[in-house]
């Protein structure tokens, strides 16, 4: 939720900035109810100190019948004032719940991903002797993958993963997590980046895989970006990201200010609708509508925010180079950042068996958007409290996974292991030689 100060400061900035989004948006009617807002809080208020004050001056025996009176027309006008308060200030924080956070002035301004900027790439592209297939026909070759199977259990856009598909995938789990909760890496990566920012090293969480819709709603998650499945009959919704359910997580806290920031790395299993035509997005399990993944989140104090979303891309990148995997990072534009994001980048993986770039990770910079919906506060030293700034990216999800089998397969359809994971596989090579 925007602070509505700002609101007042800068309602045109409010205004565009939605628009730049996608959303539209009444701003000076949501100006003009929060100023009626105010003016009717303010009546309340100060006929709320008369009856205390006259309430004060009624005890202690029978009070006189002027007093009697004057108390029981400060009540009506009080009830009265309560009564026109109560649906202008719903209306006024379900407007404000429906405002999109306010993208950065860095962040640059476009219509559709197609406007996203590329700001470097990262690594050489396999070249091979041979033509090298997309993954749903290794997977397929190697008995990995089997979505026919899994569309008579679920229906489309699942799939049964086997095999050693299913060790790699493990693999690059337990690889990411041996390097968020390591100090010594966080350590290098920070001083690598260039980055004044903790060192401190993340702490794995297993989430839920559902929230209620206050928690959902709290979070700016239950929006039209968000393909989220509902549960009918329950108030519960299933997570479409692991940190859907891990920012919530200190919701209607105050936390001390040397415990941030709070780094979590929580592993899911998300679940997304996926609605709409993707072209070859629909082949293999680029985009199924159930998959796993390995999240970070952080929580920090204002001042450090923007650093710790630099840090977090960072990580992203480290990640990538040492599983030797070429990549571009994309500075996401106004359209494609989201609903509570003030900036976004994704970073794009080369597809050897598909000759394309695609989305394997994404990096959200919310600042204090979503804690002030969560009330997520922090208590400084000098006893202030404040809102905490919230981060979230991608560790892995099993796209770079994907990525592996297509750009480290061999011509006898076997799949180099990455150095990095061998010592999770204890095998160098995956699957059968099928020559």
């Amino acid at each position: 939720m925007i602070d509505i100060q700002r609101i007042r400061d800068e309602p045109d900035k409010v205004q565009a900035s939605a628009a730049n989004k996608g959303y539209e948006i009444d701003i000076d009617h949501i100006v003009k109810l929060d100023r009626t807002h105010r003016e009717l809080l303010r009546t309340v208020e100060q006929l709320r100190a008369q009856r205390n004050e006259i309430s004060s001056q009624m005890k202690g025996g029978k009070p006189a019948p002027d007093k009697i009176a004057e108390a029981k027309e400060i009540k009506d006008k009080l009830v009265a004032s309560e009564t026109k308060l109560k649906p202008v200030e719903a209306e006024l924080q379900e407007l404000l719940g429906e405002l999109p956070n306010i993208a950065r002035d860095d962040v640059p301004v476009g219509s559709s991903e197609e406007e996203n900027v590329i700001t470097k790439e990262v690594g050489e592209k396999p070249v091979f002797d041979f033509t090298p297939k997309p993954h749903w026909e290794l997977g397929e070759q190697q008995d990995w993958i089997d979505v026919e199977r899994a569309a008579k259990i679920a229906g489309s856009r699942f799939a049964y993963l086997k095999g050693d598909l299913v060790l790699l995938e493990f693999a690059v789990w337990q690889y990411g997590l041996s390097v968020l909760t390591n100090p010594k890496i966080i350590k290098a990566i920070a001083k690598d980046s260039g980055l004044d920012v903790s060192t401190k090293p993340f702490t794995p969480v297993l989430p839920p895989a559902m929230a209620r819709t206050e928690t959902f709603k709290a979070t700016g998650r239950l929006n039209k970006e968000e393909q989220t499945y509902g549960l009918e009959g329950d108030d519960l919704w299933l997570n479409a990201s692991a940190e859907h359910t891990m920012a919530p997580m200190y919701m209607n806290e105050i936390l001390d200010e040397d415990m941030l920031p709070v780094r979590l790395v929580g592993y899911t299993t998300a679940f997304r609708r996926e609605a709409g035509t993707y072209g070859q997005d629909t082949k293999g399990i680029i985009r199924g509508h159930q998959f796993n993944k390995l999240e970070m989140e952080s929580f920090t104090l204002d001042e450090d925010g923007y650093k710790e979303y630099q840090f977090m891309i960072a990580i992203q990148e480290y990640l990538m180079q040492q599983l030797g995997l070429p990549y571009r990072l994309v500075t996401k534009c106004t359209a494609d950042i989201g609903f509570p994001n003030e900036a976004g980048t994704d970073i794009d993986c080369w597809f050897a068996g598909q000759q394309r770039y695609i989305e394997t990770h994404t990096a959200d910079f919310i600042g204090d958007f979503q804690a002030r919906r969560m009330n997520t506060r922090v208590r400084r030293q000098d006893g202030s409290v404040e809102i905490v700034n919230t981060i979230d990216a991608t560790a892995f999800s099993e796209r770079p996974i994907i990525a592996i089998i297509e750009n480290y397969q061999l011509t006898n359809g076997q799949v180099a292991v990455p150095k990095v994971l061998q010592p999770f596989l204890n095998k160098e090579v995956i699957g059968e030689d099928n020559n």
